[in-house]
């Protein structure tokens, strides 16, 4: 699980590292970098093309990475847009959806070999 708490402090630090002050919302670098024209929206693809990388390396399906691409293109492609793109950054955190969607399907294989047939026979 090393790596994967790994991904989860990439993401963290890419979606959620500071508090906006006043707020309950939370930004990370991909928001703050989403400020600088286009550079910005460049530079967080790196992070998230890491997490999405890792994920195949760890085993996860090709569904589940192509989900984890379409949060990602989502993400990129609305981060484009002056302002509003700034304030979805803010709201959507696609890397850490990334990460839990990987978490979640780790945590579902490691249970399905838990109760696999040799558990089954013995009952």
């Amino acid at each position: 699980m090393d790596r994967l708490e790994r991904l989860e402090r990439v993401a963290h630090r890419m979606d959620s590292l500071v508090r906006i002050p006043g707020t309950r919302f939370r930004i990370g670098l991909d928001g703050m970098l989403g400020i600088i024209p286009g550079i910005g929206d460049a530079l967080a693809m790196a992070p998230a093309g890491y997490i999405i990388h890792q994920s195949y390396k760890m085993g996860a399906p090709r569904s589940l990475l192509a989900r984890m691409a379409i949060n990602t293109g989502v993400d990129t492609v609305i981060g484009t847009i002056p302002l509003v793109g700034d304030l979805f950054d803010i709201g959507n955190k696609s890397n850490n959806k990334n990460v839990a969607l990987l978490r979640k399907h780790l945590e579902r294989e490691r249970a399905a070999q838990k109760d696999g047939p040799s558990d089954i026979a013995a009952q």
